[in-house]
C-alpha cells in the first residue's frame, strides 16, 4: 500500500508538472521540474542514477542511467516522445532488473492528457 501512495504522488506531480509547462519541452526540463515536485511534496528523489553493467567479472560504468529514483525504490523513466515503443519499455525494465527495483514508471510528458503517457511496470 505505501508503494501505491508513493505512486500516486509522483503521477499527481507529474500532472502538475504537465499542466504548467505543457508539451513540447526537452526531457531534461521535465526531469529537473518533476524532482523538484516531488522534493515538495516530501519524496526522496534521486536523480541520474549511474547502473553499471557487470559482464562476467567486468564492471562498465557507462551502462544505464535512471532518470529519476523515487524513495529508494521506484524507477521513473522520463519521456517527451510521439508515442512509446519497444524500445522504450526494454530501457525501464533493463534499469529496474540492474538496478534490482520491483516498481517502475514510465511518463511521456509530449501528450495532450499525461494520464494517457503513463504506463506502470512490476517485476
Amino acid at each position: 500500500m505505501i508503494d501505491n501512495k508513493v505512486t500516486s504522488e509522483i503521477i499527481g506531480g507529474a500532472i502538475e508538472v504537465h499542466k504548467a509547462l505543457g508539451l513540447g519541452l526537452l526531457e531534461s526540463a521535465y526531469n529537473e521540474c518533476l524532482a523538484y515536485e516531488l522534493e515538495l511534496r516530501g519524496l526522496n528523489v534521486q536523480c541520474e542514477i549511474a547502473l553499471p553493467i557487470i559482464y562476467k567479472e567486468v564492471v562498465i560504468d557507462h551502462g544505464y542511467r535512471i532518470d529519476l529514483l523515487v524513495e529508494n525504490k521506484i524507477v521513473i523513466e522520463l519521456k517527451a516522445v510521439e508515442k512509446f515503443t519497444d524500445v522504450h519499455t526494454a530501457q525501464i525494465l533493463t534499469c529496474m532488473k540492474l538496478g534490482g527495483y520491483d516498481l517502475g514508471l514510465l511518463i511521456n510528458f509530449n501528450e495532450k492528457l499525461l494520464k494517457n503517457g503513463i504506463k506502470r511496470f512490476v517485476f
